[in-house]
C-alpha cells in the first residue's frame, strides 16, 4: 500500500508552468505558487490532499484558460 501512496503523491507538473496573474495558479497543473514551492518537502498525505484540491479546480477551468478574478 506504501507504493500506492506514493504513486498518488507524484507531481501534478505537466510542463505547463505559467501563473495566471488574476487567478493566481499555474495554467498547467492549477497549483498555487505557494504549493509548487512547498511540493518537494510535504508529507504524502498532504501532497495527496492537494492533489485532491487540484480535481475541482481543474474541472472549474480547463487547462490554458484564464481563472474568474473573483
Amino acid at each position: 500500500m506504501a507504493a500506492d501512496a506514493s504513486l498518488r503523491a507524484a507531481s501534478p507538473c505537466i510542463g505547463v508552468c505559467r501563473l495566471d496573474p488574476k487567478g493566481g495558479l499555474c495554467l498547467g497543473c492549477r497549483r498555487t505558487l505557494k504549493e509548487i514551492a512547498a511540493w518537494p518537502g510535504l508529507a504524502p498525505e498532504e501532497r495527496a490532499r492537494i492533489l485532491a484540491s487540484l480535481r475541482g479546480r481543474k474541472a472549474a477551468s480547463p487547462p490554458g484558460t484564464r481563472h474568474p478574478s473573483s
